[in-house]
This record gives C-alpha cells, structure tokens and sequence, in this order.
C-alpha cells in the first residue's frame, strides 16, 4: 500500500471527487495541505482578500454549475469563524460547499494555544457535518463521508478541520482504487405522482410553485415540460426564478411581499391550487399564511423529509429529489395526455397571460438624480438572455427581481435566506470562475458593495472579467424603508461631505457625488479595475455598451457607479394582497419587455 501525508490524500481525493478549483489564503496551520496543492500541481487556486469572501467565492462556484462544488480554505481559528457566514448562506440555500481549516496541533487543542479554537463545534448548527480530525488515518474517510454528505439528501456545506501534525503524518492510501461514495436521494413512486396529479386535474385555477431545488437537480427542462404537458401557469420562486424563461407564456411571475410581480401576487390570489416543487414556502414569497392558503389546495415536493409540514401542513406531501419527482411526474402526464385525459385550461393561462400582459410596474423616469427603476429598464436592453445576474439582498435586489428577466437556470444566483451583505461581489468572483465565458452582471447598493470591496482586487489579479453595476443613494435603503414604520430615520445615511471630493466635476458642472460620501470609482480603479460614473438616465444604457467593451479589452471587473436619488421606495407590503405601490402602474405596456409583450399579444 503506497505511504504518504495526510493532506497529500486529502488532495488526491479532491481531485477524484471533481474538485479543480479552491478558494482561500494559506497561513501557518494550513500550509502543509497548500504545500500539497503545490506538489500536486492540478488546482486552480484563487488567492482571496478575505476568507469569508473565500468562503462566498465558493458559494457562487458551486451555484453556477451544476455538479460543481466550491471548496474554500483558511488557515487556523480566524480563518474558520470567517467562514462562518459563507456557511450560514450555503446551508439555507442547500448549496454544497466544503471549508477546510488548518488547525494547532492536537497535543494542543485544550491548551489556548495561539488561533486554536474549536471550529467544529461552532460550525455545526450550519453544516451537514463538521469534524476536527484528530488521527490522520481518519483522513480520506472524512473527506470521502464530506463528499457523500453535501450531494446526499438536501445538499448543505461541511467544514473538515485539519490539525498541523495530522496533516503533516504518513498514511497509507491507494488514491488509484478509490471511489466516491454512492449518493442518497429520496425519489418520488408512481402511486405519490399520480396521486398528485389527479389533485391537481380536480382544481381550475391551478398553479405550479417552482423552487431553487429545481435547479439543484438540474430539472428545469422537466419542470417547462411539464408545465406545457398540464398547461399549468408557473410562479418561480426568487431561488427558482430561471426555471422557466421570463418570456414562457406559462411563466405567470414570482409572488410574495417584496421580490415579486404584482401579475404573480394576483395569479396566485386567484388560484385554487398550489403545486409547490423544491420550494420551502419562505415567509418572503408567501406573506400571512390565512391570506396565501386561503381557498387553496397544496401540495408540497420537497427532498428533505423534515420540511414536509415545516411551515404549514399540506394537503399532501412528498419526500422526494425534485428532478426525481418531476421525472414521474411528466412520465404520467404524458401518459394521460395521450389518452385525451388532460383538462383545457386554456380560460385560466389566458387569464394568467392578461393580468402578465397589463399589471406592471412604471420604469421610465426622466429624472436626475436617477429613480432606480430606470436602472432595470435601461439593463434589459444592454444584457440579453445569456447574461448571470448576481445579488444578495437590499433594495437593489428588490428592485432587481421586480424589474429584470431571466431565461435560464443558475442566471439568476442569489443569497435567498441569508442575504448577508457583501456577498454579491465575492460569489460574483466564483460564478466568472465557474463560467469564464460568461456575462456576468451584479448588483449592488453601496452598503453592499462597501462590505467585501476589497475582492474586486481578486477580480483584477486573477482576470476575472465582470460588470459591478452598484447603484448607490448613500442609504441603507431597505433599512430606511423599514423604519418609516417606526417614524425615523436613524443612523441609516450612508453620506458625508468627503474632504476629497471637489464640488464641480472635471467638466465644470457639479459634482453629482458632492455629499454622497464615498468615491467608489476611485476605490474601483486603486482596485485595479475600470469604473463608470452615471449620473443622468440618457447616459446608462451607452455606459453599459461601454462597461461590455471594457470587459473584453481588460479582463478586469468593472463598475458602474450609478447615482441615484436619495429616497425611493419600492414596492412592498406585509400581505400578498397588500403590496403598497408608491408609483402609478405603467398605464400600458410600455414598461414590459418586448420579448414577452410579443409572446402574449
């Protein structure tokens, strides 16, 4: 049997389980395991600012492919609590990352030694499985059980914490025989699909709740299927919004409280059944459980046994991989198509299609300072169906989900429950990693965009060509929305008179980030990237076209600035039946993309 370090195993079963890329930055504790990446010399390394952006670039690695998993490293104590939040995200959105520490020596663990703390232990509330090991032959058994626990079940993230000395001992290992262990997933039965299906030919209005575990199994082509097989209107979720092109004359909008369409919220207001696959019923999308169940029938597909009845019990429910199900799914509804047993629901979608057709929300505004909806409108023109937008959460993701479309799966990447801030520029780094070939636009406030700026240096040392479009107002916006219901606004401006920041621009007219605060394309450019500075809405979309030709010429994030107006509210509420709209209805269609105008007239 062929002898050698721990963490030269460890390596060789990286490689074996898919790994080719790792996030992180090495230090004392765990340089015996970078010294193995040197000498095995097969990984892509991505050298962060910090490790919780490691532990984000993972994130976005692992959600932009399919099959992918993103591995971030970190030495000792520190390292691991940094990566504290990347878990967090990664467990609440089933997405498998794998964290690996260095740690002090064993002899060590319980003697306060320097950056010695028991990551483990702090880690375990937020991951499927974390180990400290404390005898190296237990090595590749850890890392073989890791890999069979992200992919198994609900996917989630682990942490395998590595002592100096067990890294650093000899061991046994065969990499040649090795083998990933087999993945458990529960699969939906004959009986349950059709069972489900004849709930559902028993309703009149209804529709199907596609959520993000959709995309992790890589179903979306089944769900569109099956949609057009049942003609079913679909209403993603914000993590399952892709799963159906925007433009599908099925897609009926996404519902809820704030990431949501006001002809989604009506849809489903006006359905009488609900076929939730691979979704969790997030308080987000459904609002007061008395108004969003009321009058409606429910089924809930869900992967892991334990979210069955989490939120509310459904009339009936199955544990199975959403692929899985909806494999059986179409299986029988194709089946019952054939035999001529499929209702016609063709009153309901072209209701669905009308209230798509007409309920929209105003984009076009004039105005200087920028009203962010004009942002959206004048980004749907510049990005075509391609394009991977990323975002975590403020009103700039709000506004997104409001006001931009997707068309595929995995283009829209998204810290759905955590939304810890700062995580939309390092993910972004990971999905430019995963697909290099890619547009890939993120979004962000200036609360945003301040928390993990650093990494944009990442994106310029490592060619990591990207467009940053950070719309900034000088607020926590969200916040601010929030605190009108407590009647303040404290300590939420994000302003001041910036010593540095001249009060007339180089071309004589006023500087229009004179009081904003913060210069963020001179933090841009000291990053090593290009920025743009938008200050009147007739210059975004040219400014766009100029942020794509700049990706090509330099291979370095770039950053469009655009500066907004200090207050805007967007629209929200506390029920799906009571959405506040602080701006009139576009009073036709003008506001709506082409693309789907087209498909609905």
């Amino acid at each position: 049997m062929p002898t050698m370090r721990a963490v030269d195993a460890a390596v060789a079963i990286l490689e074996k389980e898919g790994v080719d890329t790792l996030f992180g930055l090495p230090g004392a504790a765990i340089n015996p395991f970078y010294s193995a990446l040197r000498k095995h010399g097969g990984m892509k390394h991505i050298l962060a600012r910090h490790v919780e952006g490691a532990s984000h670039m993972a994130e976005g690695y692992t959600r932009a492919k399919a099959g992918n998993i993103g591995v971030c490293v970190g030495t000792s104590g520190p390292a691991g609590t940094d990566m504290i939040t990347g878990l967090y995200s990664a467990s609440a959105d089933s997405i498998p990352i794998l964290c690996i520490t260095g740690q002090a020596p064993v002899a060590r663990l319980h003697k306060e030694d320097f950056q010695a703390i028991n990551i483990a232990d702090i880690a375990k509330p937020l991951t499927k499985m974390a180990m400290t090991v404390l005898e190296p032959a237990q090595v590749p058994g850890a890392f073989q059980q890791a890999f069979h626990l992200m992919r198994s079940g609900r996917p989630g993230p682990v942490l395998i914490d590595l002592p100096f000395d067990v890294q650093m001992a000899q061991i046994e290992f065969d990499p040649d025989t090795y083998e990933p262990l087999p993945i458990y997933r529960p699969r939906a039965t004959k009986a349950q699909a059709a069972k489900a299906l004849d709930m559902l030919a028993a309703s009149e209005r209804p529709v199907i709740v596609a959520g993000g575990g959709i995309i992790n199994a890589d179903a979306s082509d089944l769900l569109v299927e099956l949609a057009e097989l049942l003609d079913v209107p679909v209403i993603p979720t914000l993590m399952g919004w892709g799963t159906i092109p925007d433009d599908h004359r099925l897609m009926a909008g996404m519902a809820g409280l704030q990431t949501s369409h006001q002809y989604g919220n009506a849809t489903i207001l006006a359905s009488d059944f609900v076929f939730g696959i691979g979704n969790r019923w997030a308080n987000r999308h459904t609002g007061g459980l008395d108004t969003y169940r009321a009058g409606r029938t429910f089924v809930h597909v869900d992967i892991e046994p334990t979210q069955i009845g989490r939120v509310f019990a459904p009339d009936y429910g199955i544990v199975s991989d959403a692929g899985a199900a909806l494999e059986q799914l179409v299986a029988i509804a194709r089946e019952r198509k054939a035999a001529g047993e499929l209702a016609d629901r063709s009153q309901w979608v072209a209701d669905c299609q009308e209230r798509k057709r007409t309920l929209h929300r105003r984009t076009h505004f004039e105005n200087i300072p920028i009203k962010p909806q004009r942002v959206y409108e004048e980004m749907n023109k510049a990005f075509g169906p391609d394009t991977r937008y990323v975002s975590t959460i403020g009103l700039s993701q709000i506004a997104a989900a409001q006001f931009l479309h997707v068309y595929k799966p995995r283009h829209w990447i998204n810290a759905g429950q955590a939304g810890p801030l700062g995580w939309t520029l390092p993910a972004t780094l990971g999905v430019c990693v995963a697909d290099p070939d890619a547009t890939v636009v993120a979004l962000s406030g200036d609360y945003d965009f301040q928390f993990m700026m650093e990494e944009l240096a990442v994106g310029a040392q490592f060619n990591l060509p990207y467009i940053h479009v950070l719309v900034n107002n000088a607020y926590l916006g969200l916040i601010r929305q929030s605190q009108r219901g407590f009647e303040m606004d404290y300590h939420v401006q994000l302003s001041f008179d910036n010593i540095n920041t001249e009060s007339t621009a180089d071309d004589g007219t006023d500087n229009p980030i004179k009081g904003y605060g913060v210069d963020h394309v001179k933090l841009a450019e000291a990053m090593g990237a290009k920025a743009i500075r938008v200050h009147d809405p007739e210059e975004l979309l040219p400014a766009l076209e100029t942020a794509k030709k700049m990706l090509v010429e330099h291979r370095v994030p770039v950053v469009v600035e655009v500066v907004l107006e200090r207050v805007t509210n967007i629209s929200m509420g506390v029920e799906i039946d009571n959405v506040v709209e602080f701006e009139e209805l576009a009073l036709t269609s003008a506001d709506a993309p082409t693309a789907i105008i087209s498909m609905l007239d």
